[in-house]
């Protein structure tokens, strides 16, 4: 599969970081994007910077804190109308602000399994039911490679809410099988983006611009799920199942 000339993306966290990135790929490839984020400003500024660079687009801009689910479905409902349809739904947003467990960060946990799970299956019930109405549709969802295995430190919280989004895509994925509704999870592993600018290098780590170009195309392939990128993280990701934990927590 490829993406098409003219296809109607939606891209939610799309302001910094992946979703920034998917959004510069994809109009470059022609696509019309409906854009979500908190912050307006950055929005209209990255809309303002596609349109001189790809002329003939359409993009739309909507303010959405994805903690507020009755804003998703008006977000999501106006961004369907605006183009007419939406042919991709892309839940991205996301945050990294986990703590060590049992250290007096609860907020902080709770807030990233909020916003990394709960609020991810709000906009996947609005993009689904989208795609219902139409009869049509892929619903693609940003998840994590730590979430193939419980994660130490600050990644505890967040690694259990992306496993929790994986299983929540699948399982959608079960539900529609029998429909023309495709469902993907993509499983990225560390993309150095401006939110962990200043942490220390990561493991096989690659730079936000070729991170949101291999995550573009592994949506265009529209898989159950895809490891980002494939090598080294399919095989390191079998390994993370299977290692001894002691093993695994050296690895992060």
């Amino acid at each position: 599969m490829t993406i098409q000339v003219g296809e109607r993306i939606l891209i939610t966290g799309a302001s910094s970081g992946i979703g920034e990135g998917l959004a510069r790929h994809f109009a470059a490839q022609g696509c019309h994007l409906a854009l979500c984020a908190r912050r307006i400003d950055r929005l209209t500024q990255l809309r303002t910077a596609l349109l001189q660079q790809h002329a003939g687009l359409k993009i739309s801009v909507h303010a959405l804190d994805v903690t507020d689910a009755q804003a998703v479905f008006v977000e999501f409902q106006s961004a369907r109308a605006a183009h007419g349809g939406l042919d991709r739904i892309i839940v991205n947003a996301g945050i990294g602000d986990g703590r060590r467990i049992g250290t007096g960060h609860q907020d902080a946990n709770r807030h990233t399994v909020e916003v990394n799970f709960l609020a991810a299956l709000t906009q996947c019930e609005a993009a689904v039911q989208i795609f219902r109405a139409q009869k049509a549709g892929h619903l693609v969802t940003i998840a994590s490679m730590s979430a193939v295995r419980g994660m130490p430190r600050h990644l505890t919280a967040y690694a259990a809410a992306k496993a929790g989004l994986v299983h929540l895509t699948e399982g959608i994925r079960a539900e529609l099988l029998a429909t023309p509704i495709r469902v993907s999870c993509i499983l990225p592993g560390y993309i150095r983006t401006e939110l962990n600018a200043n942490a220390p290098r990561m493991l096989a780590e690659v730079d936000a611009i070729t991170g949101a170009r291999l995550i573009a195309r592994a949506i265009a392939r529209e898989p159950a799920q895809a490891c980002v990128p494939a090598w080294p993280w399919q095989p390191l990701g079998w390994l993370m199942r299977h290692l001894p934990l002691r093993l695994v927590a050296r690895m992060v």
